[in-house]
This record gives C-alpha cells, structure tokens and sequence, in this order.
C-alpha cells in the first residue's frame, strides 16, 4: 500500500570504529575506550535506544498537531537493561537488551488528559518502538567474500 524500502550501509573504520551512511548522512559509531574502542560516537545499542527516542519525539510531533495540542518542549529519554555476558557467548543470557523503558517530558499548556492519549497513540504507531516491541524476521546475511 504505502511500503517503503529504508537503506543503510555500514563501514568499517577503525578497530571497533563504524561509519554508517543513510542518503548521504553519516553518522559515526564506536566504543566506549573501556570497551576497546576510541570513543569517537555512541555504540550500536545507544543508537538502537536513540532511534526509539527520536522516533517517539517525531511521532508526538506529528501526532500533537493532527491533534490540535501544542507542544511547548519536550525530551525523550529511553533506557535499556543488557547483559553483555551474552555477547560473551554465555547460553544463559541473551545477548540483546531484556527490557526498555521510556521517560516522555512534555512542557505543554494543552490537558494532561490529551498529552497522555497523544503518547498512547505515539506507543502504538511509533514504527521504532514497534519493530523492537513486536520483533521484526531479519533474514540470514548474504556474504560476499572477495579476494
């Protein structure tokens, strides 16, 4: 109906140093120095959680107007629970996060009582939140290896 294909392409750049490109937009990906990296931007996880924040903040936008609530400021902040003992390999712990959770701040002259239907309809539609919450198939990777 209205499907549409989204691309991104990662490269390597450092050791544990990421560059990721989305229609010309770069945004740079690494680990913390404890973890062995450089520190030059978030890790992959704080990305995931950021995609949900900004998502969330673009669906309230957008939800708030259709709406006729006026939103003066607002702040998203998305915090996840993880175990690294999973990406270490151990069978006991899954190596993803085992629970999100987000803290909405809305500065808004509108009624509470809207602002909050606005960020139930934002939980329900948030295509981020929804691709995390609901899972989504990944297909097995195509390689190709070169020479």
């Amino acid at each position: 109906m209205y499907e549409k294909t989204y691309k991104v392409t990662a490269k390597k750049a450092g050791d544990l140093e990421v560059s990721v490109d989305a229609r010309g937009h770069k945004v740079t990906l690494d680990e913390p120095v404890a973890q062995g990296g450089t520190d030059k931007g978030m890790n992959p996880v704080e990305l995931l959680l950021s995609s949900i924040a900004a998502c969330q903040t673009v669906s309230t936008s957008i939800y708030a107007e259709s709406m006729g609530i006026k939103i003066d400021e607002m702040s998203v902040e998305v915090e996840g629970d993880m175990d690294s003992a999973g990406f270490m390999g151990y069978a006991k712990f899954r190596p993803g996060f085992t629970n999100i959770r987000t803290h909405v701040h809305i500065k808004s002259e509108s009624d509470p009582a809207m602002v909050k239907q606005l960020i139930d309809l934002v939980e329900i539609r948030c295509p981020v939140e929804d691709t995390v919450k609901n899972g989504t198939e990944i297909a097995k990777s195509v390689v190709d290896v070169e020479k």
